[in-house]
């Protein structure tokens, strides 16, 4: 039986574009090297030019690393709570 559009939803988490400084503990993202997990809040450097976060990797725990980011660019994070409406 094939799943419906709504099953498929449920399922994973809504992938969400989101400002550096709107990041949460728990938000998870990809890139080149894996998937990461938020487990620091974000805060910014060089006059609020660059903003930073502590992340861990989701299979290996033990393993953590600092991204940055410009300000001003967008991120795409899944989010596992009920997406905002704004």
């Amino acid at each position: 039986m094939a799943k419906t559009r709504s099953d498929k939803k449920a399922a994973e988490p809504p992938v969400r574009r989101v400002l550096p400084m709107e990041l949460q503990l728990g938000d998870r993202l990809s890139d080149e090297n894996g998937d990461w997990q938020v487990i620091g809040r974000p805060y910014t450097t060089g006059g609020g030019k660059t903003a930073h976060v502590r992340v861990q990797r989701v299979e290996q725990p033990d393993s953590t690393a600092m991204h940055s980011w410009g300000a001003h660019e967008r991120i795409d994070v899944k989010r596992a709570g009920p997406a905002d409406s704004a």
